[in-house]
């Protein structure tokens, strides 16, 4: 009988089980999720991406929040880079929301990838750090700065939330929601509601962003 040849994966079972690099882990954790979305991103699925055993995954990523997190530091790459020159204290706060808020947006489900993440890593840290650093030059002590920050984030992520949700609708369900949203306004009931149906069905999310984003700035300046 002639020789056999053997596959590469195979040859690893018997012999030391490939070598996987954190940066590789969480590159391939993102296209599973641009792919099939968050629900489907399991331990074992990434595992099985990278050619490696689960127990490998789990020498680098404790739980697979760890995992998120390392996810969503890799997101916010490029986030804190330097701000354009000659930029108010509101455009940068507005030029720093819209990074982030794109940078989520370059993902599928990448609000819900990044929202309850704890990373305290140099992408995520210097992000926040230049944000604060840009509400203190507002004259906020740096304990209101950092809570202004954290709800500038925290409308970015819930406003993402809802534009990702949106999205993931458009083809399907969005339509029917939108009809009997239509059929639900009575007038007589609704009075308020009824008046503002264009903007109240409305997927101009660029448009609800700045306004909210417009809301928190013009509280800042005390308009």
């Amino acid at each position: 009988m002639g020789p056999t040849s053997t596959s590469p994966s195979a040859q690893r079972s018997r012999g030391r089980p490939r070598k996987m690099a954190v940066p590789e882990a969480v590159a391939a954790a993102l296209r599973l999720v641009d792919e099939d979305g968050l629900d489907s991103l399991t331990m074992r699925r990434l595992a099985a991406a990278l050619d490696v055993q689960v127990g490998t995954l789990y020498r680098h990523f404790a739980t697979k929040q760890t995992l998120l997190a390392a996810m969503a530091e890799e997101m916010l790459a490029g986030c804190a880079g330097p701000l354009p020159d000659g930029l108010t204290w509101r455009e940068q706060v507005t030029e720093l929301a819209g990074r982030l808020r794109m940078a989520l947006l370059r993902h599928r489900d990448g609000a819900r990838v990044y929202a309850g993440t704890h990373s305290v890593g140099p992408n995520t840290l210097s992000y926040t750090d230049t944000l604060v650093g840009v509400l203190r030059e507002t004259c906020l002590s740096p304990e209101a700065a950092t809570r202004t920050a954290l709800t500038i984030v925290h409308f970015i992520v819930g406003h993402t939330l809802e534009e990702q949700a949106a999205q993931a609708l458009a083809e399907s369900e969005l339509p029917a929601t939108l009809t009997l949203l239509h059929a639900a306004l009575d007038p007589g009931t609704y009075p308020n509601l009824a008046a503002a149906e264009a903007t109240l069905t409305s997927t101009d999310f660029v448009g609800h962003f700045a306004h909210g984003l417009n809301l928190i700035i013009k509280g800042l300046a005390g308009e």
